[in-house]
């Protein structure tokens, strides 16, 4: 294995509040979680339990915009 296949994925951590993200931003940052949450399945590091506890909030969002938009 390389050295860069060793590295984590990079999680940008956003500059507002969920609720605030446009849903493109939001998208982005749930598939950086879902790539984190891949990799740190794999390794069994203790970060796995902060990364999924943050991709439910993003789902959570996610949920909420599209309940809202079906209303």
């Amino acid at each position: 294995m390389s050295a860069a296949a060793e590295q984590p994925p990079p999680v940008d951590e956003p500059k507002h509040p969920l609720a605030q993200l446009t849903t493109y931003e939001l998208n982005a940052y749930l598939r950086q979680l879902q790539a984190a949450v891949t990799f740190f399945e794999k390794t069994q590091a203790p970060v796995l339990a902060l990364v999924r506890d943050k991709l439910a909030q993003v789902v959570a969002e996610q949920e909420d915009r599209a309940r809202l938009a079906h209303a």
